[in-house]
């Protein structure tokens, strides 16, 4: 059977057999390098965001690859790689670092061995957008308190190389008193399902209006949640001795807090940013395929309470 005749030549071609010039324009969007996409998320979530403990940027990948395929999740987890892998993803970027603290080996006999040996040997890179995810406009918190309905945002604390509107944490208003309550029960309903669920610490009948949150470990930031004069402060892994100092302090019972997952906290984000970087890469004239991991990685898997 004889192939069709497509009209485009040798000379039509580059060494690889890639199409060149207008017959590649014609043919469609073509797919990024890795290396295109980095300067697309450092639009987005600029690294100079990130705090100066963070270890934020590529942690596997050649910049010259192509990518096609692109997952966000929260963990790098093996399960989340192996998803990003079987899916045939180029570039997996989570929002948690694999390599926050120092390492001296990454042999496979390791949990993170294991990890960077699976990443390279698929051809899949890795990418971290953390604490600079947190502050950029549109990040973290920004998704979840919009998710919340507050208007009037603002950072809890600006961000020392960015914009006023950048920073960690954010702090706006309800467009309506609420009880506290009825509150605790739309950020309940906000956020994806997980086996601790929400924990609240206030009068379930006390009004509330001026809202504080901050996605991810919050309790660094009670001094500012209080200089806000939030009602409320809506953050993850509160820790007993902070949450107990800070309604020890409370001011008419106030601020309330709400102890959400930090997994959940943070997964909000990722359609969002999916749908930023998706945007970003189509107005370059990039074709990619981008989807949020359906991986659970919040480390509970049930709980027990009275009654």
């Amino acid at each position: 059977m004889e192939s069709a005749d497509t009209g485009v030549t040798d000379a039509d071609k580059h060494d690889d057999g890639t199409l060149t010039g207008e017959d590649a324009a014609a043919d469609g969007p073509a797919a990024p390098t890795l290396g295109q996409v980095l300067l697309a998320v450092e639009e987005l979530w600029p690294e100079s965001l990130a705090e100066n403990w963070d270890e934020v940027g590529l942690v596997a990948g050649h910049p010259s690859a192509p990518v096609t395929r692109v997952m966000f999740a929260v963990d790098p987890t093996l399960t989340v790689i192996e998803e990003a892998v079987e899916w045939g993803a180029e570039l997996l970027i989570t929002h948690h670092p694999l390599l926050l603290k120092g390492v001296t080996s990454v042999a496979a006999t390791t949990a993170k061995g294991q990890a960077i040996h699976r990443l390279i040997e698929s051809g899949t890179a890795l990418l971290t957008v953390h604490t600079n995810g947190d502050s950029a406009v549109g990040g973290v918190s920004d998704v979840l308190a919009d998710a919340l309905g507050l208007e009037g945002v603002v950072p809890l604390t600006v961000a020392a190389n960015g914009l006023p509107e950048e920073g960690i944490g954010r702090v706006g208003d309800l467009a309506d008193v609420m009880s506290l309550g009825d509150f605790a029960a739309r950020v309940f309903g906000i956020l994806p399902s997980v086996a601790g669920g929400v924990r609240v610490s206030g009068d379930k009948d006390g009004l509330v209006r001026r809202i504080a949150v901050c996605g991810g470990a919050g309790d660094s930031l009670f001094n500012e949640v209080r200089a806000n004069n939030a009602d409320v402060y809506v953050t993850a892994d509160l820790r007993h001795h902070p949450a107990s100092e800070a309604r020890e302090a409370a001011v008419n019972g106030r601020p309330y807090l709400i102890d959400v997952s930090h997994f959940a906290s943070e997964w909000l984000w990722l359609p969002a940013a999916a749908s930023a970087l998706g945007n970003v890469l189509a107005d370059q004239g990039h074709d990619v395929e981008i989807q949020v991991s359906t991986t659970n990685s919040d480390p509970w898997d049930f709980i027990l309470t009275p009654g």
